[in-house]
């Protein structure tokens, strides 16, 4: 049978040149993924991730529809990853969300190389084995607008440093083992507060700060606050009679005097309040 140049041609470029055209991923991104892998000790959870396969088409990830570039890591719900936050993540440039949740055996401390995350607008660290302080470093990450950092092993207090980052909206720190006052460069006296800030949710729950809650001025886009089981001092701020809160938590804590009327303080139950040192009025006991 003869067989003809065209038709050799035709077969060449489909067996070799086709291949190629389908891989979107860049070629340095998947290479760093697939180091992360290994660092994570080749977990089931990235099975997906075959190094002669699109990375773009990968479990866990998502890359631009233009650049190819990855722009999102979200690794969760796995007992059997082990180990540290690889240093490999920080060589993700075009990295915009960051997700590490639900991992249970992912421990050490948040890893420095995550500052290199220019363009990050996400970094959740949650439910995890993680300890250490929170870092000085988070606050390079200038397009940071969601930290969640709650449900961990931290310790020690807020760093001052946070209170740089212009476009943080949510904040939570919960459930960790974070003490001492909340730094006075945060607002008055917190970077979550203050305002001029565009924060719409602070979560500081189950901590152990302590600082004076009728010092604190909040910003007008505040939504959701959560303080409970903390030791905060002072009086609830009459200030908090101006926003549109559509959650508040401020029980077990050591707070006294009048909650001030108006807004929407009074259409919060007891459960809001309740476990202070002398807190009084609606929906509280009334003050004698």
């Amino acid at each position: 049978m003869k067989i003809y140049p065209a038709f050799l041609s035709f077969l060449f470029i489909t067996i070799f040149i086709s291949p190629s055209v389908s891989d979107h991923c860049n070629a340095q991104d998947k290479k760093v993924l697939l180091k992360i892998k290994k660092a994570l000790g080749n977990p089931y959870l990235l099975a997906s991730w075959d190094p002669k396969t699109d990375c773009c088409d990968w479990y866990c990830l998502e890359c631009h529809p233009n650049t190819h570039r990855v722009v999102s890591l979200t690794l969760f719900s796995d007992d059997r990853l082990t180990g540290q936050i690889p240093p490999e993540v920080g060589d993700l440039p075009y990295l915009e969300t960051l997700l590490f949740r639900h991992l249970p055996n992912l421990n050490g401390t948040i890893q420095p190389a995550i500052a290199k995350l220019k363009n990050l607008k996400m970094l959740r660290l949650s439910w995890t084995n993680l300890s250490g302080p929170v870092p000085n470093f988070l606050s390079q990450l200038k397009n940071l607008t969601y930290l969640d950092l709650s449900f961990n092993n931290l310790s020690g207090s807020i760093p001052s440093s946070l209170s740089t980052l212009p476009n943080l909206e949510d904040l939570h720190l919960d459930r960790n083992k974070l003490t001492g006052t909340i730094p006075e460069s945060f607002g008055d006296p917190s970077v979550l507060f203050g305002p001029n800030k565009t924060t719409f949710e602070i979560d500081l729950s189950r901590n152990v700060f302590q600082f004076d809650l009728s010092k604190v001025q909040f910003p007008k886009s505040l939504a959701r606050l959560d303080l409970n089981h903390n030791k905060i001092t002072g009086s609830i701020p009459a200030g908090l009679t101006d926003l549109e809160l559509q959650f508040m938590n401020v029980s077990y804590n050591r707070l006294c005097g009048q909650i001030p009327v108006g807004g929407r303080l009074q259409s919060f139950d007891y459960s809001t309040y309740f476990h202070n040192r002398c807190l009084c009025g609606a929906p509280l006991d009334t003050c004698k």
